[in-house]
């Protein structure tokens, strides 16, 4: 078991995920254990526990080897400029002489004749549209909430989505029969949802030997770099923002027992139990957070939890001896618990005191990301002496747009 204990080193993604497999039967095997202890003696060996928490680890490591190297294969190489179109290679390569030499004059004068806002000294110049989508593609593969919910690109500063509040009327009609005219929504029926952008940034460094290194894709250096910064602030906001010059997280809303949801609130199905799971039949209140969703919502319904959360879930079973959380048999895929895929987001709770540590719900319909279309960058070969910085920023936005298709697990009585 030593060798399923120690970091996931495999660089094979067939390879890799083998290992997680062996060991999560490992994880059941032990966890077996500790509970037949538990059930004859009323306590588990202590070193039965370390065991189980050992191999924890080493599933969640192996886990992540596997996703990172299913996330490389994915990622197609960007192209040279000699591969783009027209407009495009020469858009193309004027950023590339920005980049690498400072020279903005080529870049002014393309970003100046499509009427693009912003110049040089204030907002940056606009990266190709192929880095664009590259960043974007591989944050929406990086952050977990972004995967998940809905995304829509828009020019504006702000998403504005008007709803009705008593839904627009409908009707059946026979096929030769005079149609009616269906009722309108009425004025005091419409509500109007806002969803501003702010601004994201990233300010990776670079050497002036890198950039003088012709054998360095700059598209990609620039792609990799601001990535990871923008998912992992984007995944936090998406979360646990409060609004303010960042999106509204799905867990900043007030939340409410599910018996008194009102709209504009999240609801949430308590555990019976103060900072932990029932102790008898703990599957009944995933069970009960399940069906507080209405069943349009479940087809598409996603669980939420950080990775404390989920080795806690880990270990449980349903009434026939069953593990609830049940790895992927396909790499790369999201292991599920009760049959619905689990998104890992390390901005939610941990499990505690009064907490909301699991969501549950079709985020795709419930969670909407804003993004404006333009990521730009603004190089500083000053500021940090003798590296160059490249301040990349694109302008974010989210929040809640249907309240009823996200709801909580809170850990009270």
């Amino acid at each position: 078991m030593s060798e399923l204990e120690t970091k996931a080193g495999s660089t094979n993604v067939g390879d890799a995920f083998d290992d997680f497999m062996r060991a999560f039967e490992a994880f059941k095997e032990t966890n077996d254990e500790r509970l037949d202890a538990l059930e004859r003696r009323g306590y588990a060996d202590p070193l039965i526990e370390e065991k189980l928490t050992r191999i924890d680890r080493a599933i969640d490591e192996h886990r992540r080897t596997v996703d990172e190297l299913v996330l490389k294969s994915a990622r197609p190489p960007l192209g040279g400029t000699a591969q783009r179109p027209g407009a495009q290679r020469e858009h193309a390569a004027a950023f590339e002489a920005y980049v690498r030499k400072g020279a903005p004059g080529r870049l002014a004068d393309l970003e100046s004749k499509a009427l693009s806002v912003g110049t040089g000294t204030d907002g940056g110049y606009l990266v190709p549209d192929e880095i664009e989508r590259a960043v974007n593609r591989a944050v929406k593969d990086v952050s977990p909430i972004r995967a998940i919910a809905t995304v829509r690109q828009v020019s504006a500063s702000v998403y504005r989505k008007p709803f009705a509040v008593t839904g627009a009327e409908a009707g059946w009609v026979a096929e030769t029969a005079g149609r009616d005219t269906t009722d309108s929504p009425t004025l005091a029926a419409l509500a109007e949802m806002s969803f501003p952008t702010m601004e994201l940034y990233a300010m990776p460094a670079a050497t002036s030997s890198l950039l003088d290194d012709s054998a360095v894709n700059i598209d990609e250096w620039i792609a990799e770099e601001v990535r990871d910064s923008f998912a992992q602030q984007e995944g936090s906001a998406f979360v646990t923002g409060n609004g303010t010059a960042k999106p509204t997280g799905f867990m900043h809303y007030d939340k409410v027992a599910n018996a008194s949801w009102t709209w504009g609130d999240i609801g949430f199905v308590a555990t019976g139990a103060t900072g932990d799971f029932p102790g008898t039949d703990p599957a009944n209140v995933l069970i009960d957070l399940i069906y507080a969703v209405k069943s349009g919502y479940r087809a598409n319904a996603h669980f939420v939890m950080n990775r404390a959360t989920q080795a806690a879930v880990r270990k449980l079973k349903d009434g026939d001896g069953s593990y609830l959380w049940q790895p992927s048999i396909n790499p790369g895929v999201a292991p599920t618990l009760l049959g619905f895929p689990i998104a890992e987001s390390e901005d939610m709770p941990d499990i505690d005191d009064d907490t909301y540590p699991i969501a549950f719900g079709d985020f795709k319909r419930g969670y909407l990301i804003v993004d404006r279309v333009g990521i730009r960058v603004l190089r500083d070969p000053y500021s940090a002496k003798p590296y160059v910085l490249f301040y990349t920023t694109k302008r974010v936005g989210g929040g809640v747009q249907d309240f009823e298709a996200i709801k909580l697990l809170k850990f009270s009585e």
